[in-house]
């Protein structure tokens, strides 16, 4: 019987610094093997260690549309992240996965697209919007809107001059009032109002969104007010996750255990979860 906590050996590849206390990892499998056929879909997530350290759950911000490689983004907040964010180029680390259900891509085709993110929470939203780009031509409009406090606190900025660049994609950024810079072109805002002002049409669309609880609660109201429906909104509670499978019970909300059922979920399945949402 094969051991559920036994992680995969992978070695950072390179490493980028995205925001104050924010890195990101290119991973690859030193087992070749592994390499070769591992596989994932977007939305799902894994527990990422660092050796005598412990573990630490985020998502695979990169899209299973490119292989041999995954690619992580966390924030140094503790012992594990603060040991994560110690480690260097060639160095050996452990991960777990993957684990969870995903974002019903394939369900989506034909449909228009917008994704909402806030801060630390385009990670998640990433790895769906490289997976839709690598198959535009599956999709409509695709249109992103991101903010964070500051402008420094930006993450994936090379990626956002890239997508602002395209004539396919529309992108919104904003950063919270007080946190523009003098050279900051984009809006000045909090991401529900700024949507609202971008208004997306909510015919034949979807929303994907993450970022703080607050916000996504407010970004719910405004997606109503355009007129998305609460089942084509959706979302992910990746940081209710702690074993990844469902074993410490530490991951539930009410009845639920998000581990074996999430973190991917609509609105309405959100709502039903949380009673004051």
């Amino acid at each position: 019987m094969n051991n559920i906590y036994l992680p995969y050996l992978a070695k950072i590849e390179e490493i980028r610094d995205e925001a104050p206390d924010v890195r990101s990892f290119k991973l690859v499998f030193e087992d070749p093997k592994v390499r070769d056929s591992f596989e994932f879909k977007t939305g799902q997530f894994g527990l990422y260690s660092a050796f005598g350290l412990g573990e630490s759950t985020f998502c695979i911000a990169s899209p299973p549309t490119r292989k041999g490689f995954i690619q992580c983004t966390f924030r140094r907040t503790g012992r594990v992240t603060g040991g994560l964010a110690q480690l260097s180029v060639g160095d050996t680390m452990g991960f777990r996965g993957p684990y969870g259900n995903w974002f019903p891509v394939d369900d989506w085709k034909g449909k228009d697209i917008v994704f909402i993110a806030g801060g630390i929470g385009l990670p998640p939203v990433r790895s769906v919007i490289w997976n839709v780009l690598d198959r535009r031509q599956d999709f409509g409009n695709i249109t992103v809107v991101y903010g964070a406090r500051t402008v420094a606190d930006l993450v994936y900025k090379d990626e956002l001059k890239g997508w602002e660049e395209r004539d396919d994609v529309t992108l919104v950024q904003t950063v919270d009032p007080g946190g523009e810079t003098p050279e900051w072109k984009g809006k000045v805002g909090f991401v529900p109002t700024v949507l609202e002002e971008a208004a997306p049409t909510a015919k034949n669309a979807v929303a994907v969104t993450c970022g703080p609880p607050i916000m996504i609660k407010f970004v719910l109201n405004s997606l109503l007010k355009l007129g998305f429906d609460e089942e084509s909104v959706y979302t992910t509670l990746e940081n209710k996750m702690k074993c990844g499978v469902g074993k410490c019970g530490r991951c539930n909300v009410g009845d639920v255990y998000v581990c074996k059922e999430g973190p991917v979920y609509t609105a309405a399945e959100i709502k039903r979860m949380y009673n004051d949402f």
